[in-house]
């Protein structure tokens, strides 16, 4: 009895070869990681952490059920990836190496910090804090990841510029030095305010932030 390969052999024809499958290209994997953390922002601020699945983020996307979990093991990293691309990637860098020469910290954070306190409701940056508070406390793990990706790099910057601005005189007290915590007070209260305390007459965060410093650093910057 001839085998498969006499006969392929004989008649010409080769025996039909198991195609491999080719791997997604980079672009690809990028493309589909990105829809799959835009599905999950989507479905952690519809229905909160606790509610969320990652089956619904998959159809939200487009994707394969098991898909998301090729890029995400849990929900947890899943939330790390939103916060990392949706928030923390959209993080205003206020490094105070990055001041013009002569520039007020004031003026500084008038260039660099308000245009992107005026769009934290539009994007989804207000919502997703206030995800952290209502959840934080039932999923520590929210928290540390915010704090990790978000709310310490911002906080060591600010308290990096407070201290120019004692030294150089723009400040006239240490108590924002010592409180660095203040300088970003008015936005967390506009977005407990908007989310929480009155959703029917929420507050304009950038202008929120824009008064407070007026408060600390004057007009002049």
């Amino acid at each position: 009895m001839k085998t498969a390969g006499e006969t392929a052999g004989e008649t010409g024809e080769t025996a039909p070869r198991r195609q491999r499958t080719r791997a997604p290209s980079p672009e690809k994997t990028a493309q589909t990681r990105r829809a799959i953390i835009s599905a999950a922002l989507a479905e952690f601020l519809e229905r909160g952490f606790a509610n969320a699945t990652m089956d619904a983020v998959a159809r939200r996307a487009g994707v394969a059920k098991g898909t998301p979990y090729r890029y995400f093991p849990t929900k947890e990293a899943l939330f790390e990836g939103v916060v990392r691309q949706e928030i923390a990637g959209a993080l205003v860098d206020v490094n105070s190496a990055n001041r013009a020469p002569g520039e007020y910290v004031g003026a500084f954070l008038r260039r660099t910090m308000l245009p992107a306190m005026r769009v934290v409701e539009t994007q989804g940056r207000g919502a997703i804090a206030r995800l952290v508070l209502t959840e934080g406390v039932r999923f520590p793990v929210l928290v540390e990841i915010y704090r990790r990706e978000m709310f310490d790099p911002l906080l060591n910057q600010l308290k990096e510029l407070v201290r120019k601005a004692r030294e150089e005189g723009e400040l006239k007290s240490d108590t924002v030095v010592e409180h660095p915590e203040l300088l970003i007070a008015p936005i967390w209260y506009g977005i407990i305010h908007n989310g929480l305390l009155d959703r029917s007459q929420p507050l304009d965060i950038g202008d929120l932030f824009e008064a407070h410093l007026d408060l600390l650093f004057g007009r002049r910057a």
